[in-house]
């Protein structure tokens, strides 16, 4: 009878398909015990994305789903997380401390990137991870007013390594640190790629989960070289619904995909106006684009973000959508994507097609 209830405790909770990974928790291999003591099921799940705030819905969402089994005795699930290191692109090592880098990128500008990579960030630290941002836009560089950092300066303590800025529990490093707000950097590509290698490498991260890179916008030379010589797990593109912007996108996804680097989803941002009179929401860039590139590519739609003027006044007010109201609805919805995101990066390396096998054959 012992064994009976263990096995139908087993059976409910990995055939639970969790939202996030969009699969069951068994193909995750994320039950990692199930065990009676004194008659009650004591049920461990251990998910391999960051779950501080979202771990304890879980587990009410699976002891309901017991408890509504017939005969069902009393159940506790337990619910606890571990970020590991997944694959790189090519022989690239992981750099030190780092377990995971995050590219957040668009094919052009002026699709909400640097919005959408800073609170992205902001929504992995609050469920709990260590997380480190780097502003990777050196012509552009917007994360230090975003992050309510704007006029601070980093210091050294050997002369040789930066340490980061902090702030809500994320470490910040950007060009936007080291020169005046109002100085155009008129920088070649070159100049470029080694000033974003020094500030990433010569950075004193110290050991982080993710480090999201918000990258600049556009597929030239500059994006490729870092996406041939950073050791990224995962890219996430970024678009707006119209047609235009889904051409730029496609681009970005390409050139990830020809370096091997994991997609692991497509935010649509700007996806529904919403009016700051009468909350009325409405499509003004058009519908379904995001929807569309994704299953075009076989990737995930991580989120659809609304354009919402509370998101531009809160990040110029350098405290984003995620720190200012995190349980409002906008600020929920960049912490689903950010769930969806770092769930989709734990099972890139098993959900990954495999690589062809060349046979040869005398005919």
């Amino acid at each position: 009878m012992t064994d009976d209830r263990v096995r139908e405790v087993r059976r409910v909770v990995e055939n639970y398909v969790e939202p996030h990974l969009g699969m069951p928790l068994s193909a995750a291999k994320a039950v990692k015990s199930v065990r009676l003591e004194g008659g009650m099921a004591l049920v461990e799940v251990e998910l391999g994305f960051p779950a501080l705030r979202y771990g304890p819905e879980l587990a009410a969402t699976l002891q309901r789903l017991l408890a509504a089994e017939p005969g069902a005795g009393p159940a506790r699930v337990e619910v606890s997380w571990h970020v590991a290191a997944q694959a790189v692109q090519g022989s690239l090592q992981h750099l030190p401390g780092i377990r995971n880098v995050v590219a957040v990128a668009s094919g052009k500008g002026g699709v909400g990137k640097s919005t959408t990579a800073v609170n992205l960030a902001l929504a992995l630290a609050l469920e709990g991870a260590k997380v480190g941002l780097l502003d990777a836009d050196i012509y552009g560089p917007s994360q230090p007013r975003m992050m309510g950092l704007q006029g601070e300066r980093p210091m050294s303590r050997d002369g040789k390594r930066i340490e980061p800025l902090e702030a809500y529990g994320v470490k910040v490093s950007s060009i936007g640190f080291l020169i005046d707000e109002e100085q155009p950097m008129v920088w070649r590509g070159p100049m470029v790629t080694q000033a974003l290698t020094q500030l990433l490498g010569d950075t004193n991260w110290g050991e982080l989960d993710y480090l999201v890179v918000d990258m600049p916008p556009g597929t030239g030379d500059i994006q490729l070289t870092l996406a041939q010589r950073v050791p990224v797990s995962g890219a996430v593109v970024v678009t707006t619904p119209q047609d235009i912007a889904l051409l730029d996108a496609r681009k970005g996804l390409r050139m990830f995909q020809k370096v091997s680097i994991p997609v692991l989803g497509v935010v649509e941002n700007m996806s529904t106006h919403v009016c700051s009179k009468c909350g009325h929401e409405e499509p003004i860039f058009g519908t379904g684009g995001g929807v569309r590139m994704a299953e075009q590519y076989g990737v995930a739609l991580l989120g659809a973000l609304p354009l919402d003027i509370r998101i531009r006044e809160e990040t110029d007010a350098g405290r984003p959508t995620v720190i200012a109201d995190p349980d409002g609805p906008v600020g929920r919805a960049y912490l689903e994507t950010a769930r969806r995101t770092a769930a989709r990066l734990s099972i890139a390396t098993a959900t990954a097609p495999a690589a062809p096998r060349i046979t040869v054959e005398d005919t």
